[in-house]
This record gives structure tokens, sequence and C-alpha cells, in this order.
């Protein structure tokens, strides 16, 4: 199924592309940055996501309907493994708590821009890509809080 975009849709996307871009950048930098081989693999396996967003994003562009099945499983990195990472040295944990905290603020700026994006956009396949590539942001922001919570460094 061929995908028309308006101008407006075009732009729209090609910003979601840039975000994406950066989001990849940052997620594959946390994973060889963060101390907690559990944080690592989170942060790996959100690269992957973010990757399969960029993807998405290309086909809308390049007029293809994209895949939005499967994929989207919820992220669930607290439990198994929490207790003995909290007893480690403080300075990692603290480390590791900014690269979440990072990773938190730039999921809620890319979750708001989806959300522009989707009220925005008149083509139902781009609206229900870009429903689904929202959703996956919002689970990595609840991952990233499980994380914290279960580390004992959210309150």
């Amino acid at each position: 199924m061929d995908v028309q975009l308006t101008q407006q849709e075009r732009q729209a996307l090609q910003d979601h592309k840039k975000h994406e871009e950066v989001c990849i950048q940052k997620y594959e930098q946390f994973a060889q940055q963060a101390s907690d081989p559990q944080l690592q693999n989170m942060f790996s396996q959100f690269a992957e996501q973010e990757r399969q967003h960029y993807n998405s994003l290309d086909q809308l562009l390049s007029g293809k309907q994209p895949s939005t099945s499967g994929g989207g499983q919820k992220q669930n990195p607290a439990p198994g493994g929490a207790q003995s990472r909290q007893q480690t040295g403080g300075g990692q944990n603290k480390e590791d708590a900014l690269l979440c905290r990072d990773a938190m603020m730039m999921e809620k700026f890319i979750s708001d821009s989806y959300d522009n994006g989707i009220f925005q956009s008149t083509n139902p396949a781009v609206r229900q890509t870009l429903q689904h590539i929202q959703d996956e942001e919002q689970q990595h922001g609840e991952g990233l809080l499980n994380y914290l919570q279960s580390q004992g460094l959210q309150g």
C-alpha cells in the first residue's frame, strides 16, 4: 500500500528520523558507559528499538506502510539482580542513575514529539505508525523508571 504524505507530514517524519538517530547514538553510548550489565543490556535493547523506529519512519517517507506488529515487547528490566547491584560501589550507581535520568528526559521529549505528530497527521498509516512508536517510547520510560526504583534511586 502506497502512503501519500502531505508536506507537513513529510517534514514531521524527517524531524522524527533525526530524533531517532540521536536516540540510537545516545543509547549506544549509554550502553558502553553503564556499569551495571542489566542496564547495559536494557540500553542496547532500546537502541535496537530506536533503530526499528528509524527504519519505520524511513519506510513511510519512501511511501511504504511499515509493519507495526510484533517488536513491541514490554520491557521489564528491574527484577533479578537488583539486590546485588544496590550493594556495589555508590559512585557507579550514581553514574548509572544519571544515565537513566538523561534517557528519561530524552524519552519525554520524543514521546511529546510523537504525540504532536499523531494529532497533526491526517494519514491513517502515519498516525498508526507514530502511535506504535510512541507506545514503545513510553515503555522505554517505564523501563527506566522501574530500573531506578529497583536500585533505590527513585523515590
